[in-house]
């Protein structure tokens, strides 16, 4: 989709290494032609995204903490000066304490289950009331991040599959309020990849080695296919797809069995 954002701008929030799913998506968005800004929290994550943004040609980096009203607002006020409008924003943020990622759902406790829905849902709500002002003279696009344990029991997801939960049905709720605006909303829905974040996840490796051998394409997806899907969703080939979670998961999500070979 050479081009297919050309004289596009968009915000980029999430990236915290070149393996991140944000990265990914931010560097196909490049590739097809948009102006790209970042966002970022604390200093260490914003040394190892400086160099990724400068590839891209951004010089637009600013720290935002999004479970703080002041540091959203600066952000999205900073945005603004430089930019009128927007076009796109991609919402790659998500939250837990790494301790109640393993053993069983039942001993989330009550301060990491606010924090997650937090972090991990409410956020997009925030995100998305400050950047559709900017987007409301052309429409544009929302998108942000999800994963099967929404939906499905997947081991150790625990309180992460409450959060993403709460954000597809949140993906869905934006997308008619801000529909009559000319503004898209969805959700991406890759299988396990080796990120940062997925690492977090207890026996993160053995989901993605069984994923990858019982998808009925027997692959995990990759950076370039998850990034290939935002940019379609961004671009003017998705002008009437909204409210949706597009899974890029080597089709796993269709399975009611594992394949023969695997049982």
């Amino acid at each position: 989709m050479s081009d297919a954002l050309k004289g596009k701008r968009g915000l980029i929030m999430g990236v915290a290494n070149e393996r991140s799913i944000a990265w990914g998506i931010a560097k196909a968005m490049h590739e097809a032609g948009a102006e790209l800004a970042f966002t970022y929290q604390g200093e260490s994550f914003g040394k190892r995204l400086e160099p990724l943004a400068a590839s891209v040609g951004s010089d637009f980096m600013v720290d935002v903490d999004v479970t703080d009203d002041a540091s959203l607002d600066a952000a999205f006020a900073a945005l603004a000066a430089s930019w009128p409008t927007i076009d796109f924003l991609v919402h790659a943020i998500a939250f837990s304490d790494k301790s109640e990622l393993t053993g069983r759902f039942l001993n989330t406790s009550r301060a990491n289950f606010r924090n997650s829905l937090e972090i991990s849902a409410y956020s997009f709500i925030e995100v998305a009331r400050r950047a559709h002002p900017l987007m409301t003279q052309n429409g544009g696009t929302l998108l942000t991040l999800t994963y099967q344990g929404s939906n499905r029991v997947v081991p150790n997801y625990n309180v992460m599959g409450v959060a993403k939960a709460a954000l597809e049905s949140a993906t869905r709720y934006l997308a008619n309020d801000l529909g009559p605006e000319g503004i898209r909303v969805n959700a991406i829905s890759p299988g396990p990849m080796r990120t940062l974040a997925g690492a977090a996840i207890g026996g993160a490796r053995k989901t993605y080695k069984f994923t990858e051998q019982n998808a009925p394409l027997r692959s995990n997806a990759t950076l370039e296919a998850v990034g290939g899907t935002a940019v379609w969703l961004a671009s003017d080939a998705g002008a009437y797809t909204t409210g949706e979670t597009v899974r890029v998961d080597g089709g796993y999500h269709v399975l009611g069995m594992p394949q023969p070979e695997s049982m």
